[in-house]
């Protein structure tokens, strides 16, 4: 069994309060949650207006698979989600 995990640290620009901060991540979570059936949280930086901690998480039998998915996630975010940039992300494999 192989778990991974993948962290992004987020950028919301124009975001002026954290009303409209978690306006913009809740529908992130919820659209990776559906597109590729993740375990998906808001993780820090909950008291910054313009940035965002994201974790996904996934169960495996093979940890290549476990590592495209998460990896395809990364890519999936800039195309529906024009309007946040991705700062850094991480993939672990637990």
């Amino acid at each position: 069994m192989n778990i991974a995990v993948l962290t992004l640290h987020l950028h919301l620009p124009m975001c002026q309060s954290l009303k409209e901060k978690r306006s913009r991540i809740k529908p992130l979570l919820y659209r990776i949650h559906k597109e590729f059936n993740l375990s998906t949280a808001e993780i820090g930086l909950n008291d910054h207006w313009q940035e965002g901690m994201v974790a996904c998480a996934l169960v495996s039998n093979d940890a290549n698979h476990a590592h495209r998915v998460l990896q395809q996630v990364v890519e999936f975010i800039p195309t529906c989600f024009p309007d946040l940039e991705i700062i850094d992300f991480h993939i672990e494999n637990i």
